[in-house]
C-alpha cells in the first residue's frame, strides 16, 4: 500500500479521498488555487501545496505544477477525483513518466472511452448495445445536418469528448438543427478544448441506468450493481438512487455483464462507470442501450457504497497499489435503498441559474461525512465559506439509506428539512419538491420527470404569508429580548399605562406589500394581524427551535435574519420574508430602465447583437458561461441595442450592466 498520495482535485472529492485515505493510514497531499487557500479540503489533507491562480485553467488543469508537487512532497501515486484532469490521458501517462502510480485506469482507456465516436465503435465490436446514431469522423455541418434527418428527429447532439453533461443539445425538428449544433459545439470546444460531435437518436421515455465496474490490474473484473441517474435538469443528474426502480434480476445482470465486457474491451483498471440510456416500452419491457464511459470514481459512488457496505475509494487505492479486488462477483450483494440528493448554489425557480455568495448559514442534518450510515453528508465546504464562480456549483452530497425506497424517501425529506443554506440561492426546497412529486415518490421516471412534473416543483410556497410572517414577528421580538439591558428604556415589550401598543411592521412577499399589525394586551397576550389573517400569536425557544403558533398553526421553524430578510425554514418547507425599515429606505429612486444585466458572475461567451441592432422581446442577446455551463440571456422588450459594454471574454460581476437598450418608439 502507498505511504503517501496526491489529491490532484478539491472540494468534496478531495475531502472524500482524504477520509478514506487517513482510515488507512496513508498521507495525503493537497494542492490548492489561490481561491481555496483556506478551503476545507487543505486542512484535511497532512501537506498542501499551492498550484496557482484561481481559474481551473491557471491550477487544476496545469498537470505539469501537480506531479511537481507529488515529487516534491515525496507522494507515490495521485489519485485525480473527478471533473478536471481525470480523464485525461496525457495526465495518466505524465504521470507513468514521473515514476507516479495514477489511480485510475491506463491512458490508453481512457483514451479509448474518451473519444464517444470511437467508443461506440469499440463498443460495437465488444457485443453491447448502441442506439442508432452517427459516429464518425466527419465533422462538416450539411453533412451532420444529413445525417440526424437520416436518423430521425428528435436527436441529441453530443460533443464527442464531453462528460458531465456538458456539449449536448436536444433537437426536435430540422430547423433548430443549426442553432443547437453551433451552440453544442462553441460549448465542447469551450469544456473540452474539441469541438468534434456525433449525433443519436434521442430515445423517447429513456431512463438513465448506470452500472458501477471495477477491475484490478490482475484481470479480475466485477460490476457493483446498478445506480438510476434518470432525474436530471439541463443533462446534469439532480437525484440518483440504488438499485434501480424496477429493474428485474435478468435485467441488472445483463446489463452487469455488458458493463464489464465494455471494461474488458480497453483493459481497464479501477473504478469505472458504464452509462446506459434505458428505453421503456409501452408492454413495460425495457431495453438498454450503451451511452459512454466515465473513466472515473462518479459524484454518484456512495448509494453504490451504501447498499454494498463497501468503500469504493479504499477499492482504488488496493487496486492501484497491486492488490487485487477485494471480493468476487458472487460476494457482492444488495442490501437495502440508498438516495443521493446533489445540493447546488443555483437558482430552480430561474433556469436554474448558478449563484454565488457566502454561506452565511449552512446547517446540517445530523449525520455522518464520508462515511455509511442511514444519513450521510459529503461536502467541501464549511459555514462562512464562499462559493466561487470558478468551480463546479455543488455544495454537498446529502445520502440516505433506508431498509426500503419508502423508508429512504422519508429519510431524505426529513434530512432536507433539516438542511439550512442562507446567504445564497440553493435549490434544497427544489429537491424537497421532487421527492414529494408524484412522478418520483410512484418511481415514474425517465430523464423528462423534472418538465413533467414543473407544475408542482417550480415556484411553489409551501410555508405561506401567515407562518411566515409570525415567525419573523417572533424571532424579532426574541432578538429584541435578548439586546435588552438593566436600563429599562432598553425595553421594547410594548407596555403602556393607558390603552393598547400597536407595532406595525412592513412586510414585503413575494414581492407584493404585507402590511402587519402587532398588538401588545394588558394581559401580556400578543395579537397579529397580517394578510388577511388575525388571531393571538404565542412562540417560545425551545431546543428543537422557535415553536410558534398563529392562525389555527403551529409549527417548530428557524428563523435566520440576513439584512432585511428573514429566512425562514419550517416543516413543510421553506420561504423569505422581507422586513422592510421604511425610513432606512426613504429617498431611494428605482433604477433606470433599458439596462440589460448579468444575471450571476461568470464570463461574456458571445452576443448576438451588436449596437444599433433592433430586437425582438425574448431574442437571445448574449451567451454567459458561469460554473462550466452556458447561459442565454434574452432581451426583456422590444427595442434598440444602444450599446455593447463588454466584450467576449470579459469576466463580469452579478449585476453588471451587458449592454443598453433604447425603447421601441
Amino acid at each position: 500500500m502507498f505511504k503517501k498520495i496526491l489529491i490532484a482535485n478539491r472540494g468534496e472529492i478531495a475531502c472524500r479521498v482524504a477520509a478514506t485515505a487517513r482510515r488507512m493510514a496513508v498521507k495525503t497531499v493537497a494542492v490548492y488555487s489561490d481561491a481555496d487557500a483556506h478551503a476545507k479540503h487543505v486542512a484535511a489533507c497532512d501537506e498542501a501545496v499551492h498550484i496557482g491562480g484561481s481559474a481551473p485553467r491557471d491550477s487544476y488543469l496545469r498537470w505539469e505544477k501537480i506531479i511537481e508537487a507529488a515529487k516534491a512532497t515525496g507522494a507515490q501515486a495521485i489519485h485525480p477525483g473527478y471533473g478536471f484532469l481525470s480523464e485525461n490521458e496525457e495526465f495518466a501517462q505524465a504521470c507513468a513518466a514521473a515514476g507516479l502510480v495514477f489511480i485510475g485506469p491506463p491512458a490508453s482507456a481512457i483514451q479509448a472511452m474518451g473519444l464517444k465516436a470511437e467508443s461506440k465503435q469499440l463498443m460495437e465490436k465488444a457485443g453491447v448495445p448502441l442506439v442508432p446514431g452517427y459516429h464518425g469522423a466527419g465533422q462538416d455541418p450539411a453533412m451532420l445536418k444529413a445525417e440526424a434527418d437520416r436518423i430521425g428527429y428528435p436527436v441529441l447532439i453530443k460533443a464527442s469528448a464531453g462528460g458531465g453533461g456538458k456539449g449536448m443539445r436536444a433537437v426536435d425538428k430540422a430547423e433548430d438543427f443549426d442553432a443547437a449544433l453551433a451552440s453544442c459545439k462553441r460549448e465542447a470546444k469551450n469544456s473540452f478544448g474539441d469541438d468534434a460531435v456525433l449525433i443519436e437518436k434521442y430515445v423517447q421515455r429513456p431512463r438513465h441506468i448506470e452500472i458501477q465496474v471495477f477491475g484490478d490490474t490482475l484481470g479480475n473484473y466485477v460490476y457493483l450493481f446498478e445506480r438510476d441517474c434518470s432525474v436530471q435538469r439541463r443533462h446534469q443528474k439532480v437525484l440518483e438512487e440504488a438499485p434501480a426502480p424496477g429493474m428485474t434480476p435478468a435485467m441488472r445482470q445483463q446489463m452487469g455483464e455488458a458493463a464489464v465486457a465494455a471494461a474488458r474491451a480497453v483493459n481497464y483498471v479501477g473504478a469505472g462507470t458504464v452509462e446506459f440510456i434505458v428505453e421503456q416500452k409501452p408492454d413495460g419491457t425495457m431495453s438498454f442501450f450503451f451511452m459512454e464511459m466515465n473513466t472515473r470514481l462518479q459524484v454518484e459512488h456512495p448509494v453504490t457504497e451504501a447498499i454494498t457496505g463497501l468503500d469504493l475509494v479504499e477499492w482504488q487505492l488496493r487496486v492501484a497499489s497491486g492488490e487485487p479486488l477485494p471480493l468476487k462477483q458472487e460476494d457482492l450483494r444488495i442490501t437495502g435503498h440508498a438516495i443521493e440528493a446533489r445540493i447546488c448554489a443555483e437558482n430552480p425557480d430561474n433556469n436554474f441559474l448558478p449563484a454565488t455568495g457566502t454561506l452565511a448559514v449552512y446547517r446540517k442534518p445530523v449525520c455522518t461525512a464520508f462515511e455509511r450510515s442511514f444519513v450521510r453528508v459529503d461536502d467541501g465546504v464549511r459555514e462562512g465559506d464562499a462559493i466561487s464562480p470558478f468551480y463546479d456549483s455543488m455544495i454537498a452530497k446529502l445520502i440516505v439509506h433506508g431498509a426500503t425506497r419508502a423508508e429512504a424517501l422519508a429519510r431524505l425529506d426529513e434530512a432536507l428539512a433539516r438542511t439550512h443554506i442562507v446567504g445564497l440561492a440553493t435549490n434544497v426546497q427544489f429537491l424537497r419538491h421532487v421527492v414529494r412529486s408524484p412522478s418520483f415518490a410512484q418511481a415514474n421516471l425517465d430523464t423528462a420527470l423534472i418538465p413533467r412534473e414543473q407544475a408542482v416543483l417550480f415556484h411553489q410556497e409551501p410555508v405561506g404569508l401567515p407562518l411566515a410572517a409570525a415567525a419573523a414577528v417572533a424571532q424579532a421580538l426574541l432578538d429584541e429580548k435578548a439586546a435588552e439591558g438593566p436600563d429599562p428604556f432598553s425595553r421594547r415589550d410594548g407596555w403602556r399605562s393607558h390603552g393598547i401598543t400597536v407595532r406595525r411592521f412592513a412586510f414585503e412577499f413575494h414581492g407584493e406589500p404585507a402590511p402587519a399589525e402587532l398588538s401588545y394586551l394588558h394581559d401580556g397576550a400578543l395579537h397579529l394581524s397580517v394578510g388577511g389573517a388575525a388571531g393571538p400569536l404565542w412562540f417560545a425557544m425551545t431546543p428543537q427551535g422557535l415553536d410558534v403558533q398563529f392562525a389555527g398553526q403551529r409549527a417548530t421553524v428557524a428563523v435566520y435574519a440576513q439584512g432585511e430578510t428573514d429566512h425562514v425554514f419550517a416543516p413543510q418547507g421553506a420561504t423569505q420574508i422581507l422586513n422592510i425599515d421604511l425610513l432606512a429606505h426613504a429617498g431611494e429612486a428605482h433604477a433606470e430602465a433599458g439596462r440589460l444585466t448579468a444575471p450571476m458572475p461568470g464570463k461574456v461567451v458571445s452576443f448576438a447583437v451588436k449596437a444599433g441592432d433592433p430586437v425582438r422581446k425574448g431574442q437571445a442577446l448574449a451567451v454567459m458561461e458561469a460554473m462550466k455551463m452556458e447561459h442565454t440571456i434574452a432581451a426583456p422588450a422590444d427595442g434598440t441595442v444602444a450599446e455593447l459594454l463588454y466584450a467576449p471574454g470579459d469576466q463580469v460581476a452579478e449585476g453588471a450592466e451587458l449592454l443598453k437598450i433604447a425603447a421601441s418608439q
